[in-house]
């Protein structure tokens, strides 16, 4: 059976904001909810139906990508472990989603520890903080797309320990708080009525068994903190502002909790001859008096080398010509932008007496009295149609 839209699982928009599709998927997760529908097959399948649309539309990087490409743009589903392929349990939406459900229900993670709570907890006990880069970008890097490869200081995984801040891995006893689960519950009156939310154990810190003998390598914390080098893509059309999200690319949690994510920040480094606006680039041609009276070709430089444009003989300043297709594309993959050469006529600010001999000859010419056109567009008409295409 096909994949229906992930839009209209949650009844948004394409152009609705994260907020926006923040709240269309709580919504909807309220209404399928296992705890509200028991023994509900269907139910089930749309709540899960919706995890996987917010877990693409609510990231911009795989936001981008479905958009672009689809399903198959975020490999069929929702792009993360266990999402694809259709294999998404309660676990997973548990995991990834909790703080939406903590939303709901006041904190704890959810309805009742009915599907696997106490499980859940303890693969979110200690998880990791996230790491924030800025990577810089040329408007050649952006044109094209990029590799960046960064070093980064993080918490890794202890390896002697294999995370679980015991010696050896293996010294550990049951938690007797939780009794191994690694949660404890509550029961509370809700509007709703008797809720059992679940929070994570304070003794075992949702791990579900204390440590006996630590690590010597890390001190029981499960982690040591070294250099990584980090193999970035940048998809092409990035602009300063966006961030990038790497899923589990950040610092590893405490005791085997799971990783933080990767936050990439996008820094334009400004070009020597283009200026970007948008898609367009913008490029400022200054040509001398005589070029632009007789015409001429010149040479222009652009993202993807040099270009060759003509000069009409009695080209004016101001005058904007278009290369189609030489800015910058969509991130979404909504066409490429144009490069907009604009003329500037170069007035020599030092004459020598022959110039000067020349240019009283061609003072008196009537062709050198201004006589602009009643079609010809001022200056600011130009300026509407460069910023506005």
């Amino acid at each position: 059976m096909a994949k229906r839209d992930y839009y209209e699982v949650l009844g948004v928009s394409k152009s609705a904001s994260k907020e926006e599709i923040k709240k269309a998927y709580r919504k909807v997760a309220l209404k399928y909810h296992p705890d509200r529908n028991p023994d509900n097959p269907e139910a089930e399948e749309k709540f899960k139906e919706a995890a996987e649309a917010y877990e693409v539309l609510s990231d911009e990087n795989k936001k981008a990508r479905y958009d672009r490409f689809g399903h198959a743009g975020v490999g069929g589903a929702g792009g993360r472990g266990g999402f694809g392929g259709g294999g998404m349990s309660m676990d997973d939406i548990m995991d990834n989603f909790g703080d939406i459900f903590g939303d709901f229900f006041g904190g704890g993670g959810g309805f009742s520890g009915g599907f696997g709570g106490g499980q859940r907890a303890s693969r979110n006990a200690g998880r990791g903080s996230n790491l924030r880069v800025r990577v810089k970008l040329t408007l050649e890097d952006i044109a094209v797309g990029t590799t960046k490869k960064i070093k980064v200081n993080k918490h890794n995984t202890c390896q002697p320990c294999g995370g679980s801040g015991a010696k050896d891995g293996t010294a550990h006893s049951t938690c007797s708080t939780c009794g191994g689960r690694g949660m404890v519950a509550r029961v509370s009156n809700t509007i709703l009525g008797r809720m059992q939310t679940t929070s994570t154990c304070p003794a075992c810190k949702g791990g579900g068994k204390t440590i006996t003998t630590k690590c010597t390598t890390c001190a029981g914390e499960g982690r040591s903190f070294g250099k990584e080098t980090i193999e970035i893509e940048i998809p092409a059309g990035v602009s300063e502002g966006i961030q990038l999200s790497m899923t589990g690319k950040g610092n590893a949690g405490e005791r085997g909790g799971p990783p933080g994510d990767l936050i990439i920040g996008i820094e334009e480094v400004p070009h020597d001859s283009l200026m970007r606006d948008g898609q367009n680039v913008v490029y400022n041609l200054h040509l001398n008096f005589a070029d632009a009276a007789l015409g001429t070709s010149v040479e222009v430089p652009t993202l993807g080398g040099k270009a060759k444009i003509k000069i009409p003989s009695g080209t004016q300043g101001g005058k904007v010509f278009r290369l189609r297709g030489k800015g910058l594309p969509s991130v979404n993959g909504y066409g490429t932008g144009d490069q907009l050469v604009g003329v500037n006529i170069w007035t020599p600010k030092t004459l020598s007496k022959e110039d000067k001999r020349l240019l009283e000859q061609m003072r008196g010419s009537e062709n050198f009295e201004p006589n602009p056109s009643k079609s010809e567009k001022g200056f600011f008409d130009r300026m509407k149609d460069w910023m506005g295409g």
